[in-house]
Parts: C-alpha cells; sequence; structure tokens
C-alpha cells in the first residue's frame, strides 16, 4: 500500500528546503505526497524551534492535526525539523499524540523509520549526530516553477549568545561547488528564472571546505549557467563581506543587487554582549562600503530590541544609526529568551512591554522611510517578475530586484488587458506607492 503524506513547513526557507527533501526522499521510497497534509494518511509538521513565537505556531500546528487525528480523518502524526531536535527528550512526553518525532540527523532515514512506524504500529524516534544530515538531495519543490531557493550550507560556527541554531542544527559544513553547481542547473532547466542562495551564515561559504571564503567564486560559477536571469542571496555576516564579494556583486549582471546583512544592533555594547563585533561606527563604514562598491545596492537587515542591558541610550544610537543609514528593507524583533543560550541567564533582563515598544517604534520609522524611498522612484521603470493577478485590486503583481519572496513588498501594475505569463519578466514604470509597495503600469 502507498501511504499518502503531507507536511507543513514552517519557520525559514532553509527549513523548507529540507521538507522538500524529505518529500522527495519519500516518494522516490513509494509513498504519495499529497499537497494537503490534512487528506494525508501520515501527517509531518516540518517545525521550526528557533524562538518562543516560532515554537508557538509549530504546537499549535501539531495540535490542530491532532484533532484530526483524534476525528480518524489522519492516521498517524510525525515531527521532524528544529522543534524535535532541539527538544527530544520532551516530545513525546508532551505531546503524546505523536506518533513518531525525526530528528535532523536522521533526515536521511525518513523512508525506513515511516515505514517501521506504519508497520509496527508503534511510536518511533530517531536523534542520530547532526552531521549525518543530508546536505542536499532529489527536491519536491514547494515554490513556484519560478523561483527556487538553493542551501549551500548547513549549521553556524557564529555563537551569537542569543542564538540557539548552533544547538539545534550544529556546526558550520559548506556544500561542495560542484554539488550547488550540478542543483542550480537542474533547477533552472527545470523552468527556474531566480535561484536565491542560503544558510545560516552564506558570506562564510567554503571556508571549512577552501580555507577561504568563497561565496564570490561560487556565484560566479553560477552566473555561468545558461536560462538563470536572477542570483540573489540571503543571511549574509558582516564580518566576512569581503572586497571580491561586492565586485564580483557589481561586475556579474545576473546577480541581483541585494544584500540581505542581519546586523542585530548598532550599539558596541550591546553587540559585545551578543558575541557579535563592530559597533556603531564600524557598521556605518560598512554599508558605506557596500554602497559605493555596488551601484543601487538594496539593503537589508534585521534587528533585535530588548536584548539584555539594553538600555534607553543603547537604544537611541539604533535607532539613530537606522535613520543614519536609511535601509531599503528592514525587520525587528522584540528579543526572544531562549532557554541554553548564554544571554537568557544575563542579568539586567529587559521587560517584554519595553522590548515590543522599542520595536514598534523602529518598524514605525522604517515604513515611512519605505514609503518615501517607493516614492522616489516615480518615474522609473523597473523589471519586474511576474507572480500573480490580483483579483480584488484587478491588477498583477511581481517583484523586482528589490524584494526578496515573501519576507518584502510586492510591485502592483496594470496592464490595458494584456495578460502577462506567470513567471515572465516584464518592464513597470513606477506610478505610485502604496503601504510601502510599489504601483505601475506596463511598458509595451
Amino acid at each position: 500500500m502507498a501511504y499518502k503524506v503531507g507536511m507543513v513547513s514552517l519557520g525559514c526557507a532553509k527549513n523548507q528546503v529540507d521538507g522538500e527533501v524529505l518529500m522527495a526522499s519519500l516518494e522516490k521510497a513509494g509513498f504519495q505526497p499529497v499537497d494537503d497534509a490534512a487528506m494525508a494518511d501520515i501527517a509531518i509538521v516540518n517545525t521550526c524551534g528557533f524562538i518562543e513565537s516560532a515554537k508557538k505556531e509549530s504546537i499549535e500546528e501539531i495540535l490542530e492535526l491532532a484533532q484530526l487525528k483524534k476525528e480518524g480523518k489522519i492516521k498517524k502524526l510525525v515531527v521532524t525539523g528544529c522543534l524535535g531536535e532541539r527538544y527530544q527528550a520532551e516530545m513525546h512526553k508532551e505531546l503524546p499524540e505523536l506518533d513518531a518525532v525525526i530528528g535532523i540527523g536522521a533526515n536521511g532515514d525518513i523512508a525506513r523509520l515511516l515505514t517501521q512506524m506504519m508497520e509496527e504500529d508503534q511510536y518511533v524516534e530517531s536523534f542520530p549526530d547532526k552531521s549525518n544530515m543530508p546536505l542536499c538531495g532529489e527536491r519536491v519543490l514547494t515554490t513556484p516553477s519560478y523561483f527556487a531557493y538553493v542551501k549551500i550550507a548547513e549549521g553556524c560556527d557564529n555563537r551569537c549568545s542569543y542564538c540557539a541554531i548552533p544547538l539545534i542544527r550544529g556546526g558550520y559544513r559548506s556544500r561542495t561547488m560542484e554539488s550547488i553547481e550540478e542543483e542550480c542547473r537542474a533547477l533552472v532547466a527545470d523552468g527556474a528564472k531566480e535561484l536565491i542562495l542560503i544558510a545560516q551564515d552564506t558570506s562564510r561559504y567554503g571556508i571549512d571546505l577552501y580555507g577561504e571564503y568563497s561565496l564570490a567564486k561560487l556565484m560566479r560559477r553560477l552566473c555561468a549557467i545558461e536560462g538563470l536571469r536572477w542570483l540573489r542571496v540571503l543571511y549574509c555576516y558582516p564580518d566576512s563581506i569581503t572586497d571580491e564579494l561586492l565586485e564580483t556583486m557589481a561586475s556579474e549582471e545576473k546577480i541581483v543587487p541585494y544584500i540581505d546583512l542581519p546586523l542585530q544592533h548598532a550599539s558596541g555594547k550591546v553587540l559585545r554582549a551578543m558575541n557579535r563585533r563592530g559597533d556603531r561606527q564600524s557598521l556605518t563604514a560598512l554599508m558605506e562600503r557596500i554602497r559605493e562598491k555596488v551601484p543601487g545596492v538594496v539593503l537589508r537587515t534585521t534587528f533585535i530590541t530588548g536584548f539584555p542591558g539594553e538600555t534607553e541610550e543603547d537604544f537611541t544610537q539604533l535607532a539613530e544609526f537606522a535613520k543614519d543609514v536609511q535601509f531599503e528593507r528592514m525587520g525587528c524583533f522584540a528579543y526572544s529568551q531562549e532557554e541554553d543560550t548564554p544571554a537568557a541567564s544575563l542579568p539586567d533582563q529587559v521587560e517584554e512591554e519595553v522590548k515590543e515598544h522599542r520595536a514598534e517604534i523602529l518598524m514605525d520609522r522604517q515604513m515611512a522611510i519605505m514609503e518615501a524611498q517607493g516614492l522616489e522612484l516615480v518615474g522609473q521603470t523597473l523589471e519586474v517578475l511576474v507572480e500573480g493577478f490580483d483579483r480584488y485590486a484587478e491588477c498583477w503583481f511581481g517583484r523586482s530586484y528589490r524584494d526578496a519572496p515573501d519576507i518584502d513588498g510586492k510591485v502592483f501594475f496594470t496592464t490595458e488587458g494584456k495578460r502577462p505569463r506567470l513567471g515572465s519578466f516584464v518592464k513597470v514604470t513606477v506610478t505610485g506607492c502604496m503601504d510601502c509597495d510599489l504601483t505601475g503600469e506596463l511598458v509595451e
């Protein structure tokens, strides 16, 4: 019997890629993938366990599917991903509805484990060493055909004091350039126009395999793939932004001038407590260097407010830094006190209300910055990747190079009755900005 299996994948794009690899391995082993986990024999929740809000979302999804299991609509409920890996001892005890908990080191063995679960009708768990996790493999893509994420490394060595990722995912492990290029060529052959490189720290890529930062070399190699239109990189780390990387971004036409660079703070005191390097002066200099070397670059960052010991003076430094730099894209999160991280036991924990209020202040100011930047684009013509039609607004929408999928905005545009093809590139003249999304008209 071919068991139907469906997955709900939560959290970041890196976890999404892991889920796509898991589903491909199950399909290859004879399981039947279905789009809706609620319609499957086996429902898998590919969980996120990074911060408290993500853990809550994962647990809520598990409980919703557990109710369907109780009603007889699904047969088995399985957890994979970060939450299961992080809380190995607690999962089955706290969530007895689960039929299997599979750690990331067992991802390559998932077909055998689920077969055992079904045939023996008993609870299964497996937590081998994290280093056993496959770094690549065939995938059942869950993104539209015209773009795909490509994970170039696993784990992290940065040891930021607030972050549980090294505990969950282990040390940094790069894939070989050959395996990445092979995957990218296959994705482009299947219709992908945009490839997005991801890892916990993409700019560290290759240091473990080749003894040097190798992201620039990898990107140049990928730019040679015929049919690839856009190459984007997310999750860079400020310490490893080399001149070679910036010069490559500026010189290679296929690399979109967009850098995602989570800075987390600007106060030197707070950054040291986070076990990160730099201060407001050095980070300002880095932003200036990036903008000088990569014309038209879009800078995206994220900040954490309310880190233990953050004073009003520290927050003011951060707010002034964000105002001075005028980031094109920014996210801001209130600090989440994560057990087993060094920051969790630091003194001077900031009240929840203060953390949230500071994050709101930064985001309100950022929205105003983005609105003003959008209005400055009026009259310019942008290349837009067509993603769909909004039947309520009665217009088409897509993304320019300025926007990464899921985290940034859209370009909404009218076409005077023309029907552009999904996944195609069109020229759009910007006519306005609404809630930080651009509006425009299709150019003949």
